[in-house]
């Protein structure tokens, strides 16, 4: 609870207080108006100020102008009728207590998104002279090394240089098991060290890193409106001077059509109570307060889940989304090539690795590198010479005075080596040793773990159709297509043939249905723009991809796609719930007030309650259950 919270609290006991102690006193006429007036203040005067602000500024119609005229009228009726002020007081009183349950809730909300703002970093360690100094991040170049100790926070991307160290990345992720970093690991920054000291080198500008474009997100999200709060926001400003209109007409016309044209005596008094109570019920905070709020605590839900959503409307959309069209590389699969097995070879294993390894030493090529770090031990350049690359086929090489072919088919037919063919999907390395062949190793670009089951939870969602588009080979993408459950494929797909996909998916899918696209490269960013709703991996997705998105997953796990629509769904309900029910109530309570059957009391349920209700309801959104 903050400073103002409490404050407010603090007033509405106290003016509870001096209402009931008054109801004890035996005073009438002036005194009781004066005694009544103390409670009246401490509880509404900030209301009656803003009331009067709004007159000046010619924004007259709002819930403070309301509320101001209701109570201070109710106040007038009382000392024309020597009545009784409670009702006044009591109306002002539930209204803030109503408000303090809304700030109460926005605050909670906010706490989860402020969560991330923990992320961002005061300082970086630079070694200078044998001693660390703390300069601002902000002042930190590229290529530059920092040194993150126990219980810091990592301030900039890099990658480690020295050290090993467990990370705290809940913050980024939502997921409270700690991830493991050691030498040449990549990291980003936002995470907290938790146990070493490592030394990071630079890969970006503060200014570029994860953690300032993650705070740019969540800054910015509440910036874009949902369709829901744009109604509400429009409805508000035809709705209250409606309503005050037909207050006042309630006021005026009744008496004069008694007093003119039945003869009878208008009853001032009892129609002008009836307007005041109809503009008391007519309020419309529970509306107005509880949508942007519901979609807000939407937002902190999903944020403390690991999912960033950049706006309102965002979500609003993805709640309606049947199509999931999917990235292939790097989406649904790791995006880095593995040694998957090593098959047809007559030596051991790490045996047959290990002459590969050799072989490919001296390549810079994805699948050499792979290679050697399947075989996982530091290469002796001095076992191996004569290494030759034949581009498009392999290497050759002598290692340990062995002759040694690594390649392709092609190569082994120009060596006159017979191969066994690979009926497994992925690159194969063909292995010669001592001019016999030896076996092959298999290389292939593997699935996340939880892509399967990512793609069941979609369908358990209410996904209709999966659809994946790639760049690779028919063959490749046909088998992780089957591996995962995945209703439609296209490969061989160049980025614009992407797009042109998407747009076929867009114009064939049935009108009110919603289509999401997920990448995570440079390339799927037009296709990411493209689509009703672009969700992108964050932890290793390229900037362009991030950018263009509307949905960031911070911790690249395509599972979280299901759990972001579940709270999309959740939250489009609570607000439907909560539309229906504030209007549904105070049409009642409108007509129950027009007719003098509702008091002020039924007023201010009507009013507050209603609100209280509808803002209790919208916090539910902020709680997110597992898959």
């Amino acid at each position: 609870m903050n400073k103002k919270q409490k404050k407010m609290l603090i007033r509405i006991i106290l003016a509870a207080l001096l209402m009931i102690g008054l109801g004890f006193l035996p005073v009438s006429g002036l005194v009781r108006f004066l005694l009544y007036l103390i409670p009246y203040l401490v509880i509404g005067y900030d209301i009656l100020r803003k009331a009067f602000k709004g007159i000046l500024n010619r924004q007259v119609f709002d819930e403070c102008f309301l509320m101001a005229v209701a109570t201070l009228g109710a106040m007038a009726l009382a000392i024309y009728e020597d009545g009784d002020y409670t009702e006044a007081i009591a109306v002002m009183l539930f209204y803030q207590i109503g408000e303090w349950f809304q700030s109460y809730a926005v605050g909670k909300s906010r706490r989860n998104i402020s969560e991330l703002m923990d992320i961002r970093p005061d300082y970086a360690n630079v070694e200078q002279e044998g001693k660390l100094i703390q300069i601002d991040p902000d002042e930190v170049e590229i290529g530059s090394v920092i040194v993150v100790q126990p219980g810091e926070k990592v301030p900039i991307d890099g990658i480690v240089l020295e050290g090993c160290a467990s990370l705290n990345t809940s913050a980024l992720t939502g997921e409270s098991l700690p991830r493991e970093v050691q030498a040449g690991d990549e990291i980003v920054s936002g995470c907290i060290n938790m146990t070493g000291v490592l030394k990071i080198r630079t890969t970006r500008e503060f200014g570029e890193s994860t953690v300032s474009k993650i705070l740019d997100l969540v800054e910015n999200a509440s910036s874009r409106k949902s369709r829901s709060e744009d109604f509400i926001s429009k409805f508000a400003r035809i709705y209250t001077p409606a309503v005050c209109y037909s207050a006042l007409a309630l006021v005026v016309l009744p008496p004069l059509v008694r007093m003119f044209l039945m003869g009878l005596a208008p009853q001032w008094g009892e129609w002008v109570y009836r307007g005041l109570t109809f503009l008391v019920i007519s309020c419309p905070c529970a509306l107005v307060i509880s949508i942007p709020l519901s979609f807000f605590a939407g937002i902190g839900g999903a944020s403390n889940a690991g999912v960033l959503v950049k706006g309102s409307n965002y979500l609003e959309t993805l709640a309606k989304t049947k199509i999931v069209v999917f990235d292939k590389t790097g989406t649904l699969t790791k995006g880095v090539f593995e040694v998957k097995g090593i098959h047809h070879n007559k030596m051991e294993d790490a045996k047959l690795l290990e002459y590969a390894a050799y072989a490919e030493s001296a390549s810079s090529h994805p699948i050499s590198k792979s290679i050697r770090k399947a075989y996982g031990k530091e290469i002796d350049r001095s076992r191996v010479e004569d290494i030759r690359e034949i581009s498009g086929n392999g290497i050759t090489a002598v290692v340990d005075g062995i002759s040694v072919a690594a390649g392709n088919e092609k190569l082994m037919k120009t060596l006159g080596i017979e191969c066994i063919s690979c009926h497994h999907t992925g690159t194969v390395v063909h292995m010669a040793i001592g001019g016999m062949y030896a076996g092959h190793i298999l290389i292939a670009d593997i699935e996340k773990p939880t892509a399967k089951a990512a793609i069941e939870a979609l369908k358990s969602a209410g996904v209709k159709k999966t659809v994946m588009l790639t760049g690779d080979r028919k063959k490749a993408a046909d088998q992780v297509a089957k591996d995962l459950g995945i209703s439609q494929v296209y490969s061989e797909l160049l980025p614009g043939g992407k797009v042109e996909k998407v747009e076929e998916l867009l114009e064939e899918k049935p009108e009110k249905a919603k289509l999401a696209f997920v990448g995570d490269g440079i390339n799927d960013a037009p296709v990411l723009s493209r689509a009703d709703i672009g969700i992108a991996m964050g932890a290793m997705g390229s900037d362009a991809a991030i950018e263009a998105a509307d949905i960031v997953l911070m911790d690249d796990d395509p599972l979280k796609i299901a759990k972001a629509i579940r709270i999309s769904r959740k939250c489009l309900g609570i607000v439907y719930e909560n539309i229906v029910f504030a209007i549904g109530i105070k049409l009642i309570c409108l007509i129950l007030g027009a007719l003098g059957i509702a008091n002020m009391w039924l007023a201010i349920f009507a009013d507050v309650g209603v609100m209280i209700l509808a803002v209790l309801n919208a916090i539910r959104a902020l709680f997110v259950k597992k898959l």
